[in-house]
């Protein structure tokens, strides 16, 4: 089989943090192919604002570099467990895998997934230990880490031909000479063009698997992909092959290759080329692109299955329409299905009455990133309790469990013990490094839901968490909830200084003096377990008659303010989080009190 020695694709994977993006920028200023004002800022790629607020990879990415003659497609991939499914997918496109692991880290459990799913698609993974400056470094280590998991992971057949180098993204040098520790990214790329394969040329008519989806108001769906073999031209007749091999006829606008950050149109594009070709309005992710006459379908995409559920509801509360655009069941609806096009790893399912649906998702952080795009459209939606997926195999009903890996100063590590041996979760493995404890457990997804925040508040910010899916297992018993109740607004109206100071002994405040409430809201968590009922409106009384100097200074306590996130895992099933483009509430699903009174009793007389 033919071969185009003028392109490699590659992609690089790695755990969150161990410096993907960074790489990526490094190599764009050195390739010497871009002007200074294209290279503004640190972490290039992450170009949406989600991105750069948060510090992570969200959707995969691809650009193009030159190289002694050959063109390098690169995809930058995420880093984070919940956004796996951009890895899964972009992994057809590559011939090649560069697997980063922090050199003073090491493999960690997102290394292990991308490592995996590169393995089954059959690429070769070259290791880059990158951040060998840190002065915590243990490289040599680390080198031996990454070759374990190679052959623990069945690469076993990689170790003959095995290929690694020292790199430090941020001082922009890669060397095999430990001692060497300076120079350019040269030798990582040398290495890419050696050990790479070539992309295959197959015989035969055009083919094409599209993994990626983007979108634009002047052209609209952009389908992206690798071709497999033939060429493709502009104006070309293509067979789109659909789920359930439903076949559909359309005409390709025109044929992009991707170059340096962007993309430029041409005239045709040949296999092993990676391009974005527009025209195609009824493609999906999955849909294989063919010969107008020869129907030929690739194998569609696989992604894992969700392990968390939400319920997304229209904003019913007596302040929806106020702040939001789109508030509408119908909207909400459109919104989601749009989602389904270009995030493979998302499932929707309409509920019961309509104006709710059950969205699956990775984890807290893809559905929060959903939300959080939404929210910055102008949607205004409810939210609940998140929920794991549990499935029944072999007539046992399963949920899924996890891989936790927390590092925290030892002297912090009693907590840990003791929060995560309460929510079901088995100790594995633990390690000294310095002056902190690495410990590895598994524990059940449902004790990861509301984990990280107590965690955090237990270790005083100093724990590291990270945790992947690692397979489905019978349920275990039950796992403790929120062991405070909630202090629920009986009125509407504007918060006032004299009643919160009054409610501040006995309730930890989440609103402050003029926030609009209602009834129903949760405005405090009660020091109790029990809900209280509370009225944040109260004025005080005046009167004729008043003695200068008896009023009381009000001095309030802060309001605890919610993230997205602390919210999804703060509600019990009973609340659902309000979600509008400028605020976040926690409120009731039932909002009078005589309701969730008869709703309680109902349960006890059941």
């Amino acid at each position: 089989m033919a071969t185009r020695s003028d392109i490699r694709n590659i992609v690089i994977i790695a755990h969150v943090d161990h410096g993907k993006t960074t790489l990526v920028d490094c190599l764009l200023r050195q390739s010497g192919q871009f002007r200074d004002a294209q290279l503004q800022g640190e972490r290039i790629l992450d170009s949406g604002d989600l991105e750069k607020e948060r510090g992570i990879t969200i959707l995969a990415k691809n650009i193009s570099l030159n190289y002694k003659d050959t063109k390098i497609n690169i995809i930058d991939t995420p880093g984070h467990a919940d956004f796996g499914g951009e890895v899964e997918r972009v992994l057809k496109m590559a011939d090649g895998a560069l697997l980063l692991v922090d050199a003073a880290e090491g493999p960690m459990p997102q290394t292990r997934f991308v490592l995996g799913k590169a393995l089954e698609a059959g690429l070769k993974p070259m290791v880059v230990v990158n951040k060998v400056d840190r002065p915590d470094a243990r490289t040599l280590e680390v080198v031996d880490e990454a070759i374990e998991l190679i052959c623990e992971m069945g690469g076993e057949e990689y170790l003959d031909n095995f290929h690694f180098i020292f790199a430090s993204a941020k001082e922009g040098f890669s060397t095999h000479d430990l001692e060497n520790q300076s120079g350019d990214m040269n030798p990582l790329l040398d290495m890419v063009l050696e050990n790479v394969p070539p992309p295959e040329v197959e015989p035969g008519d055009f083919q094409m698997l599209v993994t990626t989806m983007d979108w634009s108001e002047f052209v609209g769906r952009i389908a992206v992909g690798r071709i497999r073999r033939g060429s493709v031209k502009k104006g070309q007749t293509v067979t789109v092959v659909q789920a359930d091999d439903k076949l559909v006829t359309a005409k390709v606008s025109s044929v992009n290759v991707f170059d340096k950050l962007g993309r430029v149109e041409v005239d045709s594009a040949e296999a092993g080329d990676v391009v974005a070709l527009t025209g195609l309005e009824s493609i999906e992710i999955g849909d294989t692109i063919c010969q107008n006459d020869k129907p030929d379908a690739l194998p569609r995409i696989e992604v894992d299955e969700p392990t968390l559920e939400m319920v997304f509801t229209i904003n019913s509360s007596p302040l929806a329409g106020k702040e939001g655009k789109y508030v509408t069941s119908r909207q909400l609806r459109e919104r989601l299905t749009k989602e389904l096009d270009r995030n493979v790893a998302l499932k929707v399912r309409q509920l019961e009455g309509g104006d709710a649906f059950a969205v699956s998702g990775r984890g807290i952080l893809h559905l929060a990133v959903l939300i959080e795009t939404m929210r910055r459209e102008g949607f205004e939606l409810s939210v609940g309790k998140p929920q794991v997926v549990q499935k029944v195999i072999d007539g046992v009903k399963c949920e899924p469990f996890e891989s936790l890996v927390v590092e925290v100063p030892t002297d912090k590590f009693g907590p840990v013990m003791e929060m995560v041996g309460n929510r079901r979760g088995e100790l594995l493995e633990m390690n000294a490094r310095g002056d902190f404890t690495q410990a590895n457990f598994v524990i059940p997804s449902r004790g990861l839901i509301g984990a990280r925040t107590r965690l955090l508040n237990a270790t005083q910010g100093t724990a590291i968490i990270n945790h992947r899916f690692l397979e489905f297992r019978p349920v275990e018993g039950e796992i403790p909830t929120r062991s405070n109740g909630a202090a629920i607004s009986m009125a509407a109206g504007k918060a006032v200084g004299f009643a919160l100071f009054n409610l501040q002994q006995r309730f930890e405040l989440f609103v402050s003096p003029g926030d609009q409430v209602y009834e129903g809201m949760v405005v405090g968590e009660n020091s109790r377990a029990n809900d209280l009922a509370v009225n944040p409106c109260k004025e005080k009384q005046l009167t004729n008659m008043r003695a200068s100097g008896s009023d009381e200074n009000i001095m309030l306590k802060p309001a605890r303010l919610f993230s997205l996130e602390a919210a999804l895992e703060y509600v019990e099933e009973d609340e659902l989080v309000e979600i509008t483009p400028s605020t976040i509430r926690l409120r009731k699903w039932l909002l009078k009190e005589a309701d969730r009174k008869r709703k309680a009793r109902l349960a006890v007389a059941k």
